[in-house]
């Protein structure tokens, strides 16, 4: 039910997203609160707190402010926003009033303008104002909270408790607390350096010259390995594609987590054809006509090769069956550029193009949650948020102290 007009509703008309976020570190271990308020009443309709692995401030502080404009898209549709934080940063740019330079934001702040209705205005407020959702972080932080508790049910979420007993509110028969659906999340990492990265050659998936890592490229993993151990008893597998590179990278991982391997051909790079090996100056000169073809057509594949559409059926087509296996779990996904891009683009409901649009480094992490949606047909629904993106764990201090991030 997406909520009638506001003559007809008895939920709230009007609510307030109280969010924050931190790490301890920055980056460091993260987390996030949000708090769902009748604008009305200041009764709490419904707070969220969780942590989100090793981030920066900024992208904790982002992960509140989305997490709390979903408990307004699933407990109060329809109700007018104010969303009120203690981080002047994200208040004037989601604002519209700073620009969003750094390329790791921007995601993150498309996210959030996807989940905010028309009209969603943003209040900055002091640090001592924001106690609630700051003392939900801490609690996650601290391992004595994740995830939601519905306080006070709108006339929305008690009607889908009716038609689907603990679909949305998870309430049970003895009366438990409501606890929705944990998230299937996705860790995302791209595989290390090989020549072909090095020489910025194509290198497609199992079609091609196929090559293993360098030893740079094995350096790289390793330290990506090290910074997700910190997650081992939360992380539930390992998958890679079948690649030869993003099979070494996911090697060096499972064995630093002490988890099994899995394969999932549906997340390999795309097939590049008769230009793998080749740099782009090479393509561009050999292959000039189908080269631009390729580059303003998504339909359009290199010779022998695959295009970006035929990518994303397949990806999204591994996607299904990763979140099909793994529900409501942790997963380390060792993949691609083109794959992980296309796996954030769908994430976002963005169009496929974006993917020209976005950098990602390799041994870089992203991480995807994966929630029910019940406002899609029965078995069809799942959302993705994106709570991370292209962060990497060798040079993130330098990064963090020259303002790059």
């Amino acid at each position: 039910m997406t909520g009638g007009s506001t003559g007809d509703r008895t939920g709230p008309r009007s609510v307030i997203v109280e969010a924050d976020g931190g790490s301890r570190g920055n980056p460091g271990p993260a987390a996030y609160g949000a708090v769902l308020k009748d604008a009305e009443t200041g009764e709490v309709i419904a707070e969220d707190g969780r942590t989100i692995g090793v981030a920066t401030n900024n992208v904790a502080e982002y992960s509140g402010l989305i997490a709390g404009l979903e408990l307004a898209e699933l407990y109060a549709p329809g109700a007018d926003i104010e969303v009120r934080m203690d981080s002047k940063l994200v208040v004037e740019q989601m604002s519209g009033r700073w620009k969003i330079k750094h390329p790791d934001m921007k995601p993150l702040a498309m996210e959030a303008n996807r989940l905010a209705p028309f009209g969603t205005t943003y209040t900055w407020m002091p640090r001592e104002q924001n106690k609630h959702a700051d003392r939900l972080a801490n609690e996650a932080l601290d391992g004595k909270r994740h995830g939601v508790t519905v306080l006070v049910p709108t006339d929305e979420s008690l009607i889908e408790e009716i038609e689907s007993p603990a679909a949305v509110t998870g309430v049970d028969q003895a009366g438990a607390p409501p606890q929705p659906a944990e998230p299937t999340t996705l860790i995302l990492v791209r595989h290390g350096v090989t020549p072909h990265t090095s020489g910025r050659r194509f290198s497609g998936g199992l079609g091609g010259d196929n090559p293993g890592l360098s030893d740079e490229g094995r350096d790289q993993i390793r330290a990506a390995a090290g910074w997700l151990v910190d997650l081992k008893d939360r992380i539930d597998a390992v998958v890679c594609s079948p690649v030869r590179r993003t099979r070494e990278s996911a090697e060096i991982i499972a064995a630093e987590l002490g988890l099994p391997l899995e394969e999932e051909p549906g997340f390999a790079e795309m097939e590049f054809g008769v230009w793998d090996g080749l740099t782009f100056m090479e393509v561009a000169e050999q292959h000039k006509e189908s080269f631009e073809s390729w580059l303003g057509d998504l339909d359009s594949a290199p010779p022998g090769g695959e295009s970006f559409r035929v990518v994303e059926t397949r990806v999204v087509a591994g996607l299904e069956r990763i979140l099909d296996h793994h529900e409501g779990r942790t997963v380390v996904v060792v993949s691609h550029v083109t794959p992980i891009k296309t796996l954030v683009a769908h994430a976002l409901k963005a169009p496929l193009d974006a993917v020209f649009r976005m950098e990602l480094s390799p041994a870089s992490v992203s991480v995807i949650s994966y929630y029910p949606d019940h406002s899609a047909a029965e078995g069809a629904g799942r959302h993705g948020s994106l709570r991370l993106y292209n962060a990497l764990p060798a040079g993130v201090r330098s990064m963090l102290e020259t303002g790059r991030w």
